[in-house]
C-alpha cells in the first residue's frame, strides 16, 4: 500500500511540473515574439505595445484608385484679373499723366496709350499692367483720384487647372527630350543619326510651345490688364461696345455705315470704270454706226397691181333687183 501511494504522487508531481513548465515557456515565446515585432523597445515599452494592441493599418491604395488632385487654397490659385473703369476728367493728358505715376507707384507700367482730339473734345485710353495684389487698390485709387467715375468693370478668370496641366506636360515633354538626346548620342550609324535628330527637333519645338503657353499665364497671372477711359466735359459717354447712346448714338452709327457704303460703291466704280472705257465706248461705236448705216439703206418699194389689158372682156355681173317699198297685201272681198 504504501508503495502505491507513493508512485501515485511521484506521477502527479511530475504532472504539475510538465505543465508549469508548459506555462512558463508559453509566455516567453508571447514576450519574444512581442519583442521581435518591435525591435528596439525595451520590454517595458514591448509590454505596452501588447496591452494597447495592434497598430492600426494605413489603408493600401490600390493600383486603380484615382489620384487626388492637390488642395489649393485661394492665395494659392492663378487667377487673371482684368478690369475696365471710364472716368470723366477736367484735363485729359493731366489726367493721363496722374494714372501713369499710379501705376509706376504700384510697381506696374503702362502698355498702351491711345489719345483723340475730335470736334474741341479729347480722350484717352491707357492699358495699365500692375501686379495682381494690386489690382484692387490702383483701381479705387485711379476712381478716387482722377475725376469723376462713369463706369466700371472687372471680371477675373481661374486658370489653375490650365498651369497644373502645363507644369505635368512641360515635365512629361522635358523626360523625352532628354532620352531622345540620350539615345541621339548613342547612335551608331548616319540613319540613326538623322532620324533621331529630326525626333529631338520636334520634341524640343514642342516643349518649347509648353513653355511659352507657361510664360503667357504667368505673365497674366502675375501682371493684371486695367483700361482707363479718360473723357473730357465736352467728350461723349462710351459704352462698352465702343459708341455713345441713346438717338445720337444710332445717329451717328447709321452715318458711318452710309458713308463706309458710299466708300464700297465708289471703289467698286472706280474698279470698273477702265474696263467700261475699254470695252463701252468701242462698243457703243459700233452700235452707233450700225444703226446709221441702217438707216441710210433704201427700203425696197412695194410692187404695183397689175392692170388689165385692153382685149380682155370685163366681168360683168347680174343686176340687182330694185328694192321699192312692199305691196299692200291683197284683198278678200268681191270687191
Amino acid at each position: 500500500m504504501g508503495g502505491a501511494r507513493r508512485t501515485t504522487a511521484l506521477i502527479g508531481a511530475a504532472m504539475v511540473a510538465g505543465i508549469a513548465l508548459t506555462a512558463c515557456s508559453g509566455g516567453a515565446s508571447d514576450t519574444t515574439g512581442s519583442s521581435a515585432g518591435a525591435p528596439g523597445l525595451s520590454q517595458n515599452q514591448a509590454a505596452e505595445a501588447d496591452e494597447a494592441g495592434p497598430a492600426p493599418q494605413a489603408p493600401a491604395q490600390g493600383k486603380d484608385q484615382p489620384a487626388q488632385a492637390p488642395d489649393l487654397s485661394v492665395d494659392q490659385r492663378s487667377i487673371i484679373y482684368t478690369g475696365s473703369i471710364t472716368i470723366r476728367v477736367e484735363d485729359v493728358n493731366q489726367a493721363a499723366a496722374k494714372a501713369t505715376a499710379i501705376a509706376d507707384g504700384a510697381g506696374g507700367f503702362v502698355g498702351g496709350d491711345k489719345r483723340n482730339i475730335t470736334d474741341g473734345s479729347s480722350d484717352a485710353t491707357l492699358e495699365l499692367r500692375v501686379p495682381a495684389e494690386k489690382f484692387s487698390s490702383v483701381v479705387d485709387q485711379l476712381a478716387r483720384t482722377l475725376g469723376k467715375e462713369e463706369q466700371r468693370g472687372i471680371s477675373t478668370e481661374d486658370v489653375t487647372e490650365q498651369t497644373v496641366d502645363l507644369d505635368a506636360r512641360i515635365a512629361v515633354q522635358q523626360a523625352r527630350v532628354d532620352s531622345g538626346r540620350k539615345l541621339l548620342s548613342q547612335a551608331k550609324s548616319l540613319n540613326d543619326l538623322v532620324m533621331l535628330e529630326k525626333e529631338v527637333a520636334t520634341r524640343e519645338a514642342d516643349l518649347a510651345s509648353l513653355q511659352a503657353k507657361k510664360r503667357r499665364l504667368a505673365d497674366l497671372t502675375a501682371l493684371s490688364t486695367i483700361t482707363v477711359v479718360l473723357l473730357d466735359p465736352k467728350a461723349e459717354a462710351v459704352h462698352k461696345d465702343g459708341g455713345p447712346a441713346g438717338f445720337l448714338g444710332g445717329l451717328k452709327g447709321g452715318w458711318k455705315a452710309l458713308l463706309a457704303s458710299l466708300a464700297v460703291l465708289l471703289t467698286i466704280l472706280g474698279a470698273l470704270l477702265p474696263w467700261l472705257i475699254a470695252i463701252g465706248l468701242p462698243a457703243w461705236a459700233i452700235l452707233h454706226l450700225v444703226r446709221r448705216y441702217v438707216r441710210r439703206r433704201p427700203r425696197p418699194e412695194p410692187p404695183a397691181p397689175a392692170l388689165a389689158s385692153a382685149g380682155s372682156p370685163l366681168p360683168t355681173f347680174p343686176p340687182r333687183p330694185q328694192q321699192g317699198p312692199p305691196a299692200p297685201p291683197a284683198s278678200t272681198d268681191g270687191d
